[in-house]
């Protein structure tokens, strides 16, 4: 463990001399702490900017898969929702959260990575024509990532984005 608090520290210190910000990721990534929100905040913070979010069950319960629930949204990826919609200017309407019924795993929808966005010409032409395409994922959807490591697959008629990050905001 000591080795490890070492290599951060040299790695932090590097990062501060070639790349202002670098060290800042490397602790970030060393700790692995993520900060959870409420759906009250999540609604808040889309509200800010324009977002919109629809479900099928009009409503907002977390352990109903017909809901959209915001509930134990990591705070990044509301961010990186944010950072989509004013880099894009498109409209940008949320059909899947924090609700059960997703794929599971560390960084899935319900530990709360992943935003489900409804199909938009404009936004589909941004993503496409910006991040670079990375291949095909298990199940076919094609996928593309940003500058920022965000990962956007099109699963056909809804955009599936896992956020690593905020994507600068």
């Amino acid at each position: 463990m000591k080795t490890r608090s070492v290599l951060t520290a040299c790695l932090l210190v590097l990062g501060a001399l070639f790349a202002p910000g670098f060290g800042v990721l490397i602790a970030t990534t060393e700790a692995h702490a993520v900060t959870k929100i409420s759906h009250a905040t999540a609604t808040s913070m889309f509200r800010q900017v324009g977002i919109t979010w629809s479900s099928s069950g009009n409503c907002s319960d977390r352990n109903n898969p017909t809901c959209t629930s915001f509930e134990q949204l990591n705070l990044a990826t509301a961010q990186g929702a944010q950072t989509l919609k004013r880099a894009t200017g498109c409209a940008l309407n949320i059909t899947g959260g924090t609700e059960t019924g997703h794929a599971s795993g560390t960084y899935s929808h319900w530990n709360g990575y992943k935003l489900d966005y409804a199909k938009g010409t404009c936004v589909t032409n941004y993503i496409k024509n910006t991040f670079t395409y990375i291949g095909v994922r298990g199940d076919g959807a094609p996928m593309w990532r940003s500058g920022s490591g965000n990962v956007y697959a099109d699963e056909g008629n809804h955009w599936d984005v896992l956020y690593y990050n905020c994507g600068g905001c």
